[in-house]
């Protein structure tokens, strides 16, 4: 030691750090020593706190670009510690998924395997299939929606992975990913959904007043009910009216019966049923949606 500074085998004594980890730290920049007149690297006392500090971050697992940023200020230790927290959850998550596909394809037949292969395959992780059905959805939250409307119309469409998903959830998410990949059903979608959005000035209400239609027709589809007009009916038509400027009338149903076909498309049928495992829903939004389309359909025929 030499007067108020510390050699750094001082300082490797005071803070359990070995000498050639204290180098590297200086390499990076998360220590600055001074030299002495032999080259020496000296640290000042307050280089013991600082040393503490990093190997204590190091310790939980940040990376030196977090704990240099923390230690100048630039990032709250708060932040850096929920930034290494997410990305562990992410990591999990991934490892998660990665399990339960090796599970589904042990636990298939030897015959359906190389089908099960094919379709696993086309799916990496939970987190890019998730992206695959985001960007089929998010066309239709375009216009003048609420924010938190629109983040609910993607939650419940667009469902995230299971956190600890079973090989069932696996499959059915990445069946739910290759009909999401589809054109031909992305194009369906923007056929019916966007149609007339440019004349609605409030879709905000107009979500919130078909969820309403579909709360009324929740018992009647979780009871097994053949689609049927009722209460149901009604008001999901009149959420429509009103978001037209229109009135219900049998003209009126024709012309949404006509617009809405392909929302009851066998594979947008399918996307819903497959929704419905993945999250464990009784009757998904989706099925009740299309139950109250086929009740419309069923009306006007």
């Amino acid at each position: 030691m030499t007067g108020d500074t510390l050699g750094i085998g001082d300082l490797a004594r005071r803070t359990g750090v070995p000498v050639r980890t204290i180098r590297f730290y200086c390499d990076e920049g998360l220590l600055e020593p001074a030299r002495s007149a032999g080259g020496h690297r000296r640290f000042d006392a307050a280089t013991v706190d600082r040393l503490t500090m990093v190997r204590r971050l190091r310790a939980l697992g940040l990376g030196l670009r977090s704990i240099t940023d923390v230690l100048a200020g630039r990032r709250s230790l708060d932040d850096a510690v929920a930034a290494e927290r997410a990305a562990l959850d992410r990591e999990v998550a991934t490892l998660a998924w990665r399990r339960s596909v090796l599970r589904a394809v042990e636990e298939v037949s030897p015959a359906d395997r190389a089908t099960r292969l094919e379709l696993l395959s086309a799916v990496q992780d939970g987190f890019a299939a998730h992206d695959t059905l985001v960007r089929l959805w998010h066309p239709m939250t375009t216009g003048p929606i609420p924010s938190d409307t629109a983040a609910m119309f993607l939650d419940i469409s667009a469902p995230r992975p299971p956190e600890l998903p079973t090989p069932a959830q696996v499959v059915a998410y990445a069946e739910l990913v290759l009909l999401a990949a589809d054109r031909g059903m992305a194009t369906r979608l923007r056929a019916s959904t966007l149609v007339n959005h440019d004349r609605i000035a409030d879709l905000g209400a107009l979500h919130a007043a078909v969820a309403e239609a579909c709360v009324l027709a929740f018992p009647q589809v979780t009871a097994g009910a053949r689609p049927a007009p009722g209460p149901a009916l009604d008001r999901f038509v009149a959420a429509h009216a009103a978001a037209l400027g229109a009135a219900d009338s049998p003209e009126f149903r024709h012309a949404l019966n006509h617009r809405t076909a392909a929302d009851r498309h066998p594979r947008l049928r399918r996307y819903w049923h497959l929704t419905g495992e993945i999250t464990g829903e009784a009757a998904p939004v989706g099925v009740t949606h299309t139950w109250l389309l086929d009740a419309l359909d069923h009306s006007v025929s």
